[in-house]
């Protein structure tokens, strides 16, 4: 129920979020204070604000949290294993020397796009990125190619899978608040992706091929397995692809198939994110794991610490939840809702607009897509939107514009031995790219399947 009186502007809702996302943006940037801290400590003062009582606000923690990461937490751990055990097996390395391999010199770009989004559906970026790396630095001395001309295809690729598909912690939890189908979000974003990574990589690259770079030289001295140490191209692809097949076999299958049917209960059971997910870590653990000859307590070790890896993406999820739990027990959404439903904006661009502000003020994608959510929801609830594309469009506004407040800025800059004023202008315009091509590719798909 709204604590807000009938007689105070409708405005003042929408002033007080504006007010704590500029507080969440101060402790974060400025005090330096954890995420996952900061967004409670904003919370508690908007709720304050919002006039909710101590035993009020202790429920809207515990129930933020609940309802936010309890629906997650299972998707995300086994994406962070099953991310692990693709790379520490070498099917990574394995996807990636088989594309270039595949594709060949005159089409290497290509390859490389490809091979990061074969790589990037299953791993986190941050863990993809430090796998694709060296292979790019490899590939760029056995070809004699400009680093940047094969690396940004395959980091473009990376970047669009972690702000597009599931079961990448923003567009999952943005999928879980929206009640969005994983399923379907993952096919749309397919969609959209293979474009928006034409463009963003391979053409884009090529406009950087007269930027020569060196990096550093400790970084080049790479280390690789050998054909017969990696597991082989099928079951590599096989196995790094297993949820995305899952998922998309039950989207596609399901209105086709009988209602009550075994066939129908069967790929319904297997097509649950939590069930696609769990059947995927096992696959790994024995393909990649047990059948190459590792020992189980091996395996689990690096199972283990893929969830250390994955805690502070589920922390920070934590405490968007607490925020966005607020915003509803305040009764903001309510008076957000009403002061927004009359724009003359299309929700889909309103939501990818507010996220991409929020991204460049605070630098985090997932804090950007689930803070747009916790404004947005009552509007999207008023209107007709598909919330897959609404996850896709928030996903795509995540991304926009990196820069020096986002950790991928440095890690790109520092990895590729580049100048704050380079980093700018392939980084970050990269990113951009993959922003604005993703918004306009769910305003087209949004025609078809309107």
């Amino acid at each position: 129920m709204s604590k807000f009186h009938k007689p105070m502007s409708a405005f003042l809702p929408l002033i007080y979020v504006i007010a704590a996302i500029l507080l969440l943006i101060l402790l974060i940037l400025w005090v330096k204070l954890d995420t996952f801290i900061s967004f409670l400590i904003v919370s508690i003062v908007l709720a304050l604000a919002c006039n909710m009582s101590g035993p009020a606000i202790g429920l809207a923690i515990s129930n933020g949290i609940g309802s936010t990461l309890g629906s997650l937490v299972t998707i995300l751990g086994f994406g962070a294993m099953l991310g692990k055990l693709v790379a520490d097996s070498g099917a990574a390395q394995q996807i990636t020397s088989s594309m270039v391999r595949i594709f060949g010199v005159r089409h290497i770009q290509w390859g490389m796009a490809l091979a990061g989004l074969l790589v990037g559906i299953p791993m986190f970026y941050t863990a993809g990125f430090v796998i694709v790396v060296p292979l790019i630095f490899a590939t760029g001395m056995s070809t004699r190619l400009p680093l940047l001309y094969i690396g940004i295809p395959m980091i473009s690729a990376l970047s669009t899978a972690h702000g597009f598909l599931p079961p990448h912690p923003s567009p999952t939890a943005i999928s879980q608040q929206l009640g969005a189908d994983i399923g379907k979000t993952l096919l749309y974003g397919l969609i959209i992706s293979i474009p928006t990574i034409a463009l963003a990589g391979p053409v884009f690259g090529r406009t950087l091929k007269k930027m020569n770079i060196t990096p550093e030289q400790g970084l080049l001295n790479i280390t690789f397995r050998e054909e017969k140490d990696m597991p082989g191209l099928g079951i590599s692809l096989a196995t790094a692809l297993l949820p995305l097949i899952l998922l998309t076999i039950t989207t596609a299958l399901a209105p086709v198939m009988q209602e009550g049917s075994v066939l129908h209960r069967t790929v319904n059971f297997i097509g649950d994110p939590n069930i696609a997910m769990l059947l995927s870590v096992l696959v790994a653990i024995y393909f990649l794991g047990v059948r190459r000859g590792q020992p189980v307590k091996a395996v689990m070790k690096s199972i283990e610490q893929a969830l250390k890896d994955i805690t502070p993406v589920m922390l920070i999820i934590a405490g968007a939840g607490v925020f966005m739990q607020v915003i509803k027990d305040g009764g903001i959404n309510t008076y957000i809702g009403e002061a927004l439903k009359d724009l003359p904006v299309s929700p889909l661009v309103l939501g990818w607009l507010i996220s991409a502000v929020i991204r460049v003020c605070v630098g985090s994608a997932t804090v950007a897509g689930l803070t747009t959510v916790g404004i947005l929801l009552p509007l999207i609830q008023q209107q007709v939107v598909h919330p897959e594309l609404m996850v896709l469009s928030i996903g795509a506004g995540s991304l926009m514009f990196s820069h020096v407040n986002d950790g991928g800025f440095w890690l790109f800059k520092e990895y590729f031995n580049l100048s704050i004023k380079q980093t700018f202008a392939t980084w970050s315009v990269m990113e951009t790219i993959v922003s604005v091509c993703g918004l306009l590719g769910v305003l087209v798909l949004e025609q078809f399947i309107g």
